[in-house]
């Protein structure tokens, strides 16, 4: 056996062991140096959950922005972030948060709407879908026009 393989092997195996729920989804973190950059990407829709870590409404939502990262993470149109407002109030007072948990969603660097429908993963992601969707054939139709 090589010395690679003698190295590479357990670790392999201890990764097998490790329950998929402990895996990060794929909710990206946004701060003040990142989120303008970021909600900017072109014809990329950032669906952004903005909260602070003491709202009793925040945390009821338990895992549920997590399992919509897991859900949305096959759809490279859609990046699902979160904004804590604790540490970010530069943030939330450029995008006028005035309540947590805030539901946004931003597209080629516009503010597209804002969410206010059922918490559960379903809702939510036929909700951010279908207004991805209105914008990018919005933004199509202002580049022809162009």
């Amino acid at each position: 056996m090589t010395l690679g393989v003698r190295l590479v092997a357990p670790l392999i195996i201890l990764l097998l062991f490790i329950p998929i729920d402990l895996v990060k989804a794929e909710v990206i973190t946004l701060t003040p140096e990142t989120f303008s950059d970021k909600v900017k990407e072109k014809d990329t829709a950032w669906f952004v959950k903005f909260c602070v870590p003491w709202c009793k409404h925040c945390k009821k939502l338990g895992n549920l922005w997590e399992e919509l990262g897991k859900a949305m993470e096959g759809d490279a149109e859609i990046e699902i972030g979160e904004v804590d407002c604790g540490t970010s109030r530069s943030v939330c007072t450029k995008v006028e948060i005035h309540s947590y948990p805030t539901f946004k969603l931003f597209y080629n660097g516009e503010e597209v709407t804002k969410y206010q429908g059922k918490r559960d993963v379903e809702s939510l992601r036929a909700f951010v879908v279908e207004e991805t969707e209105k914008a990018a054939e919005k933004a199509q139709l202002e580049d022809k026009e162009l």
